[in-house]
């Protein structure tokens, strides 16, 4: 990929057997029937995209919803219209009750080089309380068709933490599980449970998580991560050396990236239409804009041959300052010294950020906690 701009092309897939109660993602579980028009339709799209100039993505990732409830030959089909830059990470996320290893080497073969599987527990009643519908057993059994179809060693996991019945206990023993895993996973994404509004969560407040047992919890991950070869590079995630998502560093890089599907969004830095520009990474102003919702609607506006565009935004140059310097906050690469000016004088700052790569801060594991208060002290 040398000489070549990262670009990031993610697909929505809206489709789900259920909706968990914190969900609030633009996902449906009555509308699977809709399947094979709606991958004609991401394939128009990305065709309109690439007439239009759109640059060989760099890294693509089927997000959702539930991609793995699509057939191989249906993400094949998707995949291969995206034109892809040598040696692209193509991301999919699953859910462990949903695949076995010939839909897992069905997806290799279609392009797939990294699988993310939506774990969040691995204890049975935490599962039960946020209306997961894997068990226990079904990770290992995932993880090992990833490892049959030649994927387990790019593979990750996500979590959640916070949840209502869940103990420090429970916590533990989940990220421990998960990092006994044969083979274990090479990256991990930990996040505390937030409340949506509209969500069957949001109405009911007793089952709200706490932010005091959250932030125990954090630091619990962080300690059993870390033992477990597993290092910070962004606030919930941990990855092993070199096993870092590539995709997601696109976003936080502030990088440029076409949604494709239902509720997708896009960012552009220089030229609205997605495509590479030399301007990617100069805080000179940008694009954003997102899909219409709904499957029905995206599909009915591509076959019309319509844009499936439902709104967007220009970004100013401050703006994309600011933005910039809140996500690269984020991140163990940090933000520059002067962003946070006089911050070794500060005897609440001292303890959150502290020097990191040369002339940058990062942010301290208290500073991690505390994040959203450092990033209203930025300057630009």
């Amino acid at each position: 990929m040398a000489g070549r701009d990262p670009f990031g092309v993610y697909v929505h897939i809206p489709f789900c057997t259920k909706r968990c109660d914190y969900c609030a993602f633009a996902t449906w579980t009555d509308r699977f029937y809709l399947a094979d028009a709606y991958v004609r339709a991401c394939q128009a799209e990305v065709a309109s995209a690439v007439a239009a100039g759109m640059s060989p993505a760099s890294s693509v990732f089927f997000g959702g919803g539930t991609p793995s409830l699509l057939h191989p030959r249906q993400l094949a089909a998707i995949l291969a219209v995206v034109p892809r830059q040598p040696g692209a990470e193509v991301t999919v996320e699953c859910n462990p009750e949903t695949v076995d290893a010939a839909k897992l080497t069905g997806y290799r073969d279609a392009g797939a080089t990294r699988l993310s599987f939506g774990v969040q527990s691995m204890a049975p009643h935490v599962l039960a309380a946020l209306g997961r519908e894997h068990d226990v057993p079904s990770v290992q059994r995932a993880v090992s068709a990833a490892s049959a179809a030649g994927l387990a060693g790019s593979y990750s996991v996500d979590l959640i933490f916070g949840g209502v019945g869940e103990s420090g206990a429970d916590w533990a023993a989940t990220v421990s599980a998960v990092l006994a895993l044969d083979p274990p996973p090479a990256h991990v994404s930990a996040y505390g449970l937030t409340v949506e509004p509209g969500t069957p969560l949001a109405a009911d407040p007793a089952r709200h998580p706490d932010p005091d047992d959250q932030a125990e919890k954090y630091l619990m991950a962080d300690e059993l991560l870390g033992a477990g070869g597993l290092e910070w590079y962004e606030i919930s995630n941990w990855a092993r050396p070199g096993a870092e998502c590539r995709h997601n560093q696109l976003y936080w890089a502030q990088g440029q990236y076409r949604g494709i599907g239902c509720a997708a969004h896009s960012h552009a830095v220089g030229r609205p239409d997605g495509a590479s520009s030399d301007a990617v990474g100069r805080p000179d102003g940008a694009s954003r804009w997102w899909n219409v919702r709904t499957p029905e609607r995206y599909v009915r506006a591509v076959e019309a041959g319509e844009s499936p565009k439902a709104a967007g935004e220009e970004l100013d140059a401050a703006t994309c300052r600011i933005e910039a310097l809140q996500l690269a906050l984020r991140t163990r690469q940090g933000v520059p010294e002067e962003a946070l000016s006089g911050w070794a004088d500060d005897p609440v700052l001292a303890t959150l950020v502290e020097p990191g790569p040369t002339g940058r801060l990062v942010l301290t594991l208290r500073g991690r906690l505390l994040a959203n208060e450092v990033a209203l002290r930025l300057e630009p």
